[in-house]
């Protein structure tokens, strides 16, 4: 950085803004930018709102014109960052954006690209106020400070940063095509072989194999801060992805005593799957497992006889993918117990389940070194999104060393 870079405040690069009242046009249609409508992974205003004036939210009070940069101070970490373009000149967003319309010594992309940058960012999360809803007031944004070159250099960086930042963006959008084809792939495989490959198995209802329901209710005040573990779907996801559990919740060792003698708690072998929600989330119990889990959300698989459960595990996957794939995108909320104790799957002889089990598991892992690959290369493109950022203000910038370094992470 050279004696030609100044240090000026926000509210020194940036000029005011109208605000209006859409209610006193109440026949009038307007465009409302919510706080929702920036995306946070395009960086930009997506899907918008019209209102009618007379039923404009109170929040409906900020004009944006073509150029404005709109940051969201309510949750200020998620980053809810864009740039208006020409289509939005004239809407209105909410009053949980700030609004900068640059003066004539800031380039307005140099405005975006500052706010995404982590000095600002370090500087905003200290600021923040509100545990449950955190935000941060106009008068904090105005009062940060920017490193801000000649309009030339300005320029310069913006051409360098516009060019780097569509580059990763396609890399990314490449890569997790691949990660969403690595999944694709191990659920065509499950597909495979509990589809066309079963025809000669014998085929049974699963209420003909063992039974399936769900747990004693569990009220808010038994809930206590120490005892035996309560999983809810969020930690049976976690189990099912051999994650961590970030335990949360007890009951006490005497209710899960009471619990247990008189109506069990799952035992080895047995199976838990999240059904409400979340659903087809998959664990095997294992041998020192002990917990209490949510009645409803979760079903137990019990006292099924004739079926290895990693095979039952691998079946009741396949089953869920199918409902996904027959409800054409639309989520099932529910996946009920009379529904799953119809279900008929085939199923063969205890050897060629557990040949099956080995490949089913071969291709898992597979999947997963894969899918551990493909999100680090990810992780890897955003870090160079930040380190470009700060190379950009500290003078450090050049195109050449920015090719570089982009060849060597997406490569």
């Amino acid at each position: 950085m050279n004696e030609e870079w100044k240090s000026l405040s926000l509210q020194d690069l940036v000029d005011p803004i109208e605000t209006i009242d859409p209610r006193k046009e109440p026949d009038e249609t307007f465009t409302y930018i919510d706080v929702s409508s920036v995306s946070r992974s395009t960086l930009s205003v997506g899907e918008t709102t019209p209102i009618l004036g007379v039923s404009a939210p109170s929040r409906a009070r900020r004009l944006v014109r073509e150029g404005d940069v709109i940051f969201a101070t309510i949750r200020p970490t998620l980053k809810r960052i864009a740039q208006i373009p020409a289509n939005l000149n004239g809407a209105i967003c909410s009053t949980g954006f700030f609004v900068l319309r640059p003066k004539d010594i800031v380039v307005s992309r140099y405005l975006f690209y500052w706010l995404l940058g982590a000095k600002f960012s370090s500087a905003i999360e200290e600021l923040q106020r509100g545990a449950s809803y955190p935000a941060v007031s106009d008068g904090d944004v105005k009062r940060q400070f920017v490193s801000l070159p000649p309009l030339t250099e300005q320029k310069r960086i913006v051409a360098i940063l516009d060019e780097a930042f569509a580059g990763i963006d396609a890399a990314v959008a490449n890569t997790e095509k691949n990660l969403a084809n690595a999944r694709e792939l191990f659920e065509s495989y499950l597909s495979s072989v509990f589809g066309e490959n079963a025809g000669a198995w014998s085929r049974f209802r699963l209420s003909q194999l063992g039974q399936i329901t769900s747990s004693k209710r569990i009220f808010k005040k038994e809930y206590c801060s120490d005892g035996v573990p309560f999983f809810r779907t969020k930690e049976i996801k976690e189990l099912a992805n051999e994650n961590s559990i970030s335990q949360e919740l007890f009951i006490s060792e005497s209710r899960f005593h009471e619990i247990k003698e008189k109506h069990g708690i799952p035992l080895e072998g047995d199976i838990l799957m999240t059904a409400i929600g979340t659903i087809g989330e998959v664990y095997v119990v294992r041998k020192d497992d002990e917990f209490y889990f949510k009645d409803g959300n979760i079903l137990w698989f019990k006292n099924f006889k004739g079926i290895n459960p990693f095979f039952l595990k691998y079946a009741l996957r396949s089953f869920v993918e199918k409902l996904k794939r027959l409800s054409h995108g639309s989520a099932y909320n529910a996946l009920p117990i009379e529904k799953l104790k119809q279900y008929e799957i085939g199923v063969p002889d205890m050897d060629k389940q557990i040949e099956l089990i080995e490949d089913i598991e071969g291709m898992w892992s597979e999947s997963q070194r894969l899918k551990s690959n493909y999100l680090r290369k990810i992780d890897a493109l955003q870090e160079l999104k930040q380190c470009l950022l700060q190379k950009a203000f500290s003078g450090e910038l050049t195109a050449e060393n920015t090719t570089k370094e982009m060849d060597e992470v997406v490569a």
